[in-house]
């Protein structure tokens, strides 16, 4: 059989277009955006001026750009800032004001910190954590009672795809803080709530699905590399099993009648932890005092006698990419802080101007 060779030529051509345009379809990589990379700094700023801010620091260059939500949305957040994090794409900032009805939930563009949505229907937003894909959840006090004490919490779960809350799940009192595991969240509490009870969330459900006896206020939550949950209870760091529900440890932070720990941090591969053993001094207008430990997950106690890093600090994090531990320091809250930063064996590194009360991190 003969071909036309019209028809030949016309194959030729229309192959020659299909591979040209082949190799134009491929994709190309996304270019990079000013919040790809970095650790974000979370400035409290002073509760009643409302003055909370986020940093972008640089480890590479050492720098710092300061108020990234004003920079790039030229306002402010308009309130303390309570938490940051990521869920596909998007960061969400809790904003706390001093004034009832004023709270919200920022949520900003994960790459460009440009904002998305702003959700106003909660109260003193206290911790957020990724639930699942395009779902985020919440902690919060709620209003509190004119005396100061706490009203029931809730969560509220919010959908990323439309950028709103689809319920709240009512907690115990003084809810905050929250970690996941499988399909189960963890909800702790305040000091001051005498709650001695963790809420346990199913995740499919949305809805509480059983509590865990902890005989005291369950705070700093953190999951270590076997899947076990660590806190803080009163003077106690303690061991949870998520799956049967018990405490399975209870350590003992130090002797001291004063000191309590707080501020558990992990480490790169989540065996050891790290912690801050401190206390308010009410002699030198309630800072915070103290120093800090570590401890492996495996070890029988905890001890005391030979700090890590000889100061306390109002954030606490660790960069597990690159080993380096991260101190947030505040002299006064009318005042600008620092960001020092330190090996995991103690030694300084440097420090970094930051904004009012630097109280956590974001690592990218």
């Amino acid at each position: 059989m003969q071909f036309n060779s019209i028809y030949v030529r016309s194959l030729a051509v229309v192959s020659l277009f299909l591979g040209l345009n082949a190799c134009n379809s491929t994709s190309e990589p996304e270019p990079s955006q000013p919040y790809d990379t970095g650790v974000f700094v979370l400035n409290g700023g002073n509760f009643f001026d409302n003055n909370g801010t986020i940093s972008l620091y640089n480890p590479t260059t050492k720098t710092i750009s300061y108020d990234v939500f004003q920079k790039e949305n030229t306002r402010a957040l308009s309130g303390g800032v309570a938490g940051y994090t990521e869920v596909d794409g998007k960061g969400l900032i809790l904003v706390d004001n001093s004034t009832n009805g004023s709270d919200a939930v920022e949520i900003v563009s994960a790459r460009t910190f440009k904002s998305v949505a702003t959700i106003k229907d909660l109260e003193n937003p206290r911790s957020v954590i990724k639930a699942s894909t395009n779902k985020a959840y919440v902690v919060c006090w709620d209003v509190l009672n004119p005396d100061y004490s706490y009203k029931l919490g809730y969560v509220a779960v919010i959908d990323l795809t439309t950028n709103k809350i689809t319920k709240k799940i009512p907690v115990q009192n003084g809810a905050e803080g929250i970690v996941i595991v499988g399909n189960e969240a963890f909800i702790g509490n305040t000091s001051y709530s005498g709650i001695k009870t963790i809420t346990v969330i199913d995740i499919s459900k949305d809805e509480v699905s059983g509590t865990v006896a902890s005989a005291g206020a369950a705070s700093n939550l953190i999951v270590d590399a076997n899947n076990k949950i660590w806190c803080t209870i009163g003077k106690e760091i303690v061991r949870i099993n998520p799956t049967s529900k018990v405490v399975e440890t209870r350590l003992t932070a130090g002797t001291s009648t004063t000191k309590s720990p707080r501020n558990l941090t992990l480490n790169a591969n989540k065996t050891a932890i790290f912690f801050e053993y401190s206390f308010s001094d009410s002699s030198d207008g309630y800072k915070q005092k103290g120093d800090i430990f570590s401890f492996n997950i495996s070890d029988a106690t905890i001890s005391t006698s030979t700090s890590l890093i000889k100061r306390a600090f109002t954030g606490f994090g660790f960069d597990a990419k690159n080993g380096i531990i991260y101190g947030g320091i505040t002299p006064s809250y009318k005042q600008a802080g620092y960001v020092i930063r330190y090996q995991t064996n103690g030694t300084l590194i440097d420090s970094v101007k930051a904004e009012i009360a630097p109280n956590g991190f974001l690592f990218k």
